[in-house]
C-alpha cells in the first residue's frame, strides 16, 4: 500500500461500553478486521472482563481505500488484499450480529439551530496522524466539549457513533454543535427498543463544521446513561 501510495481512512465508527472497568480489574481486548465491499474493510471489537468473561463493550468501524495524492477513493486491489485479509476471518463475523443493532442506524442531517455549541476549535499537533491530518480520537473529543455540563456531571457515555464526511488540517478552525435527540432509545445490548428520552437515558446529534465555511466534517450520535449514586 506504501509504494501505491495508498492509505485506509475512518467511514464510520460505533461504540457501545456497558460497563466501564474499575481499578484494579482486567480487561481482555479481541480485535479482527475482515473485507467490507469493493473499497473498503471494517474492523470490530470486543471487551471482556477477564475474570468473569463479561461483555462489557463492543465497536465496530468502515474504512475505505483512498489514494494518498489524488484524495479519491480507490478499489481493493487483489494484491492488497491478498496482503492485508490474510489473517481476517474466513467467515464474515461481526461484533453486532443483531439485526437493526445501534450500529445500523443513519445519523440525519442536522439544519436547525444548535442547543449547544462550543466555537472555534483548534487542532494541536499531537492531535495530527501520520498524514498530518486530525486523528480519530480528537473528533470524539470535540463532539464533547459541546455537551452541556449537566450531563458530564451527572450521566456517563454508553454509546458513540461518528460518520466521517471531511479530512481536517492542523490550520482548520472547527466548530462543535450538539443537539437533543428526542425518540427512541437503545437498550444495553445495542438493539432497538421503545424507551422514551428520559432523565436515565439521554440522546444527543453532534455536528463538527469547519468554522471558515460551514462544511460538515463529522456528524454523531452519543447516548448517555445515569450515573449510579
Amino acid at each position: 500500500m506504501r509504494k501505491l501510495g495508498l492509505i485506509w481512512v475512518t467511514n464510520r465508527m460505533h461504540i457501545e461500553i456497558y460497563k466501564y472497568p474499575a481499578w484494579g480489574d482486567v480487561v481482555e481486548i479481541e480485535t479482527w478486521c475482515q473485507e467490507d465491499g469493493k473499497i473498503g474493510t471494517r474492523r470490530d471489537w470486543i471487551l471482556k472482563d477477564l475474570c468473569t468473561g463479561e461483555v462489557t463493550g463492543r465497536a465496530t468501524s468502515k474504512w475505505v481505500m483512498m489514494n494518498q495524492n489524488t484524495r479519491r477513493l480507490q478499489r481493493v486491489s487483489d494484491d492488497v488484499r491478498d496482503e492485508v485479509f490474510i489473517h481476517c476471518p474466513k467467515t464474515p463475523r461481526l461484533a453486532f450480529p443483531e439485526e437493526n443493532n445501534g450500529s445500523l442506524k443513519k445519523i440525519p442531517n442536522l439544519s436547525d439551530p444548535a442547543q449547544y455549541s462550543r466555537l472555534g476549535l483548534v487542532p494541536r499537533r499531537a492531535d495530527l496522524d501520520m498524514n498530518q491530518h486530525v486523528n480519530n480520537v480528537t473528533y470524539i473529543g470535540w463532539v464533547l466539549e459541546s455537551i452541556p455540563q449537566d450531563i458530564i456531571d451527572t450521566h456517563e457515555l454508553q454509546t458513540i457513533t461518528l460518520d466521517y464526511r471531511r479530512e481536517c488540517q492542523h490550520d482548520d478552525i472547527v466548530d462543535s454543535l450538539t443537539y437533543v435527540e428526542e425518540g427512541e432509545e437503545r437498550s444495553m445490548n445495542g438493539s432497538a427498543s421503545s424507551v422514551p428520552h428520559t432523565e436515565q437515558r439521554r440522546q444527543f446529534l453532534h455536528c463538527l463544521r469547519f468554522a471558515a465555511n460551514g462544511d460538515e466534517i463529522n456528524r454523531g450520535r452519543t447516548v448517555w446513561r445515569k450515573l449510579a449514586r
